[in-house]
């Protein structure tokens, strides 16, 4: 006789599964209906990573879909548009103007940032779990040389400080918007003339910086998306960890995958030395790795979720990943949230439960740190975050966001992410 738990799995799973087909598009999944009409890079990457273990084919159409935007220099844009809704957010192809650059893609309209390069982990896992390897093989070799590309793009032109990490020049491009590490950078930006309006609803969003966000965006449109704008005059230049912690790890996959596409895997560990040495060098002070404003010189104050980043890396020194995971779980983070891991340590000022990356707990997160647990063999709290993470989505519903002391759901409702990522743990506590 079946179990509750395993009919509880099953309903859950059939649940996430009708929020994916209700968000997709036929060639990609919005976020979530209405108020996120576009395919938008880190949420695809997740759902592609979602769907590795039960659908090849499915995975690999929407890193396609996403790839397709591409520019000619390597950049993967933060956002596609569809057409069909191109100007149902803001800003929309008519603020990017991407159609008037020489490297964006002809037809395609496409924002002028980026977002952290998981894809080539999300590739990895689909080749590691493919249910068609020969799916899986063409995917590799597809996908394969446009990955090479985005990497060299990372780091040549975002190499602004010198130290061979890739800033990121917005705080969209970190994937996590407002989180309050972005707060002092953000002080030297003058406001735009443009006012910021957002297609969703404002709550969870804190407010005194938006407008910056959108003078960042026009500053570097105006530029014309030129790498020496961005190494001379841009006022936003930041060196993130989480950023900097999936390059490296994404590296390592492109390295495991260089054989499957005929290639050398040699550049790619050289470069995952090359940023581990520069994370230890630039960014690691009192127990953390920490945001490097490179305008304004120094190390973030503020530690967030983004500071575990680096433990992506499976070879990170036994000593910094002792020293993190034990913050990690103190009651800065875990230990004092009811549902972890809060976006942002409880006791900092910045620290708010219902506001977007300044306290709530998400999915992705949870999941990113749920792997780099594995990568260091600490079962335990591979557990503890796996579980932690199917409770608030039982509870709440796929949310874009929970608070992390009564795990309440926050932001959009049937958000893909979560939907995706539920299936990745969910393939963990069932057979076959």
């Amino acid at each position: 006789m079946e179990s509750r738990a395993a009919v509880d799995d099953a309903a859950l799973g059939r649940e996430a599964w009708a929020v994916l087909d209700a968000n997709w598009t036929g060639s990609a999944t919005v976020p979530a209906p209405g108020l996120y009409p576009h395919q938008w890079n880190w949420d695809s990457t997740f759902v592609a990573i979602g769907l590795a273990r039960w659908d090849t084919r499915r995975a690999g159409t929407e890193l396609l879909s996403l790839l397709a935007g591409q520019w000619s220099n390597g950049m993967v844009p933060h956002i596609v548009f569809r057409p069909v809704r191109a100007e149902a957010y803001f800003p929309g192809p008519s603020v990017w103007r991407s159609r008037d650059h020489r490297s964006a893609p002809n037809g395609v309209g496409t924002s002028g940032l980026t977002q952290p390069p998981l894809h080539a982990l999300a590739l990895w896992w689909i080749w590691r779990y493919a249910t068609d390897r020969d799916t899986a093989t063409a995917l590799v070799r597809r996908l394969y040389p446009m990955l090479v590309a985005q990497h060299d793009y990372l780091a040549t032109v975002r190499d602004l400080g010198g130290g061979g990490l890739a800033a990121i020049v917005h705080p969209w491009e970190s994937g996590m918007d407002d989180s309050p590490v972005w707060d002092a950078p953000l002080e030297a930006v003058p406001p735009a003339g443009t006012p910021y309006r957002r297609a969703e609803s404002s709550e969870g969003r804190p407010g005194g910086h938006q407008d910056r966000y959108v003078a960042l965006a026009l500053r570097y449109r105006d530029s014309g998306y030129e790498a020496a704008y961005l190494r001379d005059e841009h006022p936003f230049a930041v060196e993130d960890p989480m950023f900097n912690g999936i390059w490296l790890a994404s590296c390592q996959a492109l390295a495991e995958l260089a054989p499957v596409a005929g290639a050398d895997p040699g550049p790619h560990r050289v470069a995952v030395e090359r940023i581990r040495a520069a994370l230890l060098e630039r960014l690691w002070a009192d127990g953390l790795f920490r945001a490097r404003d490179l305008r304004g010189g120094g190390l973030s104050p503020v530690c967030t979720i983004g500071c575990f980043g680096p433990l992506l890396d499976r070879e990170l020194p036994a000593d910094h990943v002792a020293e993190l995971v034990g913050v990690l779980e103190s009651p800065r983070f875990m230990g004092a949230a009811g549902y972890p891991v809060p976006s942002c340590e409880i006791r900092a000022q910045e620290f708010d439960r219902s506001c977007y990356w300044r306290g709530p707990s998400w999915v992705n997160t949870n999941w990113l740190l749920r792997r780099a647990a594995a990568v260091h063999d600490l079962a335990g709290l591979v557990r503890v975050l796996g579980a932690s993470t199917l409770r608030l989505v039982r509870q709440a519903g796929f949310r874009e966001c929970f608070d992390p002391f009564d795990g309440s759901g926050r932001g959009s409702r049937d958000f893909s992410w979560s939907a995706a990522l539920t299936l990745d743990l969910l393939a963990d506590t069932v057979e076959g």
